[in-house]
């Protein structure tokens, strides 16, 4: 068989290695990347729900919106040229990763600029911010807790 007739293996080892499940109603999510950071199945999503201090964001929840039961969400975010997430703080964590373009992030009063493959941890109550400064889209993985406390946005 040709690797791209070869059946799909059973449950979430690509391996082909069978692997048993929990007796849940939890299932495997896989969403098929589809060129330019957009995934079948999975659909922008309101960055905030109110109106304030951010601009042209793009948000994408690749896991924990689909009803998994994993401890932790990841999300595709885009920011356009000139625009910027909101500047918060809250007491959960992220990991964010580079994969397109590149980005001002703020943590604290330290700027730093991001490129592809830089991985960045903040930790939990610092003051941080996103921002596209560029002429190309920064977009980035940010992978955060799935119990999380709300956002306090500053100013």
């Amino acid at each position: 068989m040709t690797k791209k007739h070869r059946k799909e293996p059973s449950f979430c080892d690509i391996s082909g290695r069978k692997v048993t499940e929990k007796k849940s109603s939890n299932k495997c999510a896989f969403y098929k990347h589809e060129g330019g950071f957009e995934w079948k199945g999975v659909k922008d999503q309101p960055y905030k729900t109110k109106s304030g201090e951010w601009s042209k964001v793009i948000r994408r929840v690749l896991i924990g919106a689909h009803g998994e039961s994993a401890k932790f969400h990841v999300r595709y975010f885009e920011i356009s040229p000139g625009g910027n997430s909101s500047l918060e703080r809250h007491m959960h964590e992220h990991v964010v990763l580079c994969l397109k373009g590149r980005g001002v992030v703020r943590t604290g009063k330290t700027k730093r600029e991001m490129d592809f493959m830089d991985t960045l941890y903040i930790p939990p109550d610092t003051v941080h911010q996103m921002m596209n400064p560029f002429a190309e889209p920064f977009g980035f993985i940010c992978i955060v807790n799935a119990i999380r406390d709300k956002p306090k946005v500053l100013r």
